[in-house]
């Protein structure tokens, strides 16, 4: 089971995730997470990374690529895989083909702007325990208290309007576009294309995963 879980920030990916290495006992692989694994164990790779990061610069693609080369060889990735925020960008699509990274199945979760906006906007937290809550979907007891503490809430400058709308600008111009990628990588008769799937992310978290499962256990 290898494959790629596109959707926008806020679409629900990491939950659905999570369902589905557990399901088919395979990890989930993050390009953050593998840097920040790959910088620690000082891997030449990984000094390489540090060095542009420290500087300030962005890691290039081949770095990456070969972050998630290194990364494949592991033992639980035997059973498959699924990327987490990767590809990001059609070059690092390209260069994944051209790695010959093979992928079954490449899954977008669609998901309406406005409810992303409401989703993310209408989070609140409580910055001390970690605990969250939702002003329409899970309100807390008091209007922007918490339950246990009574101290107030705060909403994260990440799920403020303007930053979400920001952040779903960025990704309808650099990562959306691999949606036509896929789908028409899909639609040609190349035996090392991924089969492609749109499915709608709106309802409760577990109409979703059977929505996902369906098509995974065809």
């Amino acid at each position: 089971m290898r494959l790629i879980l596109l959707g926008p920030p806020g679409a629900g990916k990491g939950t659905q995730a999570t369902f589905i290495t557990q399901e088919f006992g395979i990890p989930q692989i993050s390009t953050g997470d593998m840097l920040r694994a790959a910088v620690k164990a000082q891997t030449p790779l990984g000094l390489e990374a540090k060095k542009i990061m420290d500087a300030g610069g962005l890691v290039s693609d081949d770095i990456i690529i070969g972050l998630v080369k290194d990364r494949l060889q592991e033992d639980d990735c035997r059973n498959g895989y699924l990327f987490d925020g990767f590809p990001r960008t059609i070059p690092q699509a390209d260069a994944l083909k051209e790695a010959n990274i093979s992928l079954d199945f490449v899954v977008e979760m669609v998901v309406p702007e406005e409810n992303i906006i409401e989703r993310m906007s209408g989070r609140r937290v409580h910055p001390a325990s970690g605990r969250s809550y939702h002003v329409k979907f899970n309100p807390p007891k008091t209007p922007d208290t918490d339950d246990v503490t009574g101290e107030p809430l705060v909403q994260r400058d990440d799920d403020k309007e303007e930053t979400v709308r920001h952040r779903l600008a960025v990704y309808q111009e650099q990562t959306r576009p691999l949606v036509d990628y896929y789908s028409g990588w899909a639609q040609s008769n190349d035996a090392a294309a991924p089969q492609f799937h749109q499915i709608q992310g709106v309802g409760s978290v577990e109409e979703i995963r059977n929505r996902i499962f369906a098509i995974l256990k065809k």
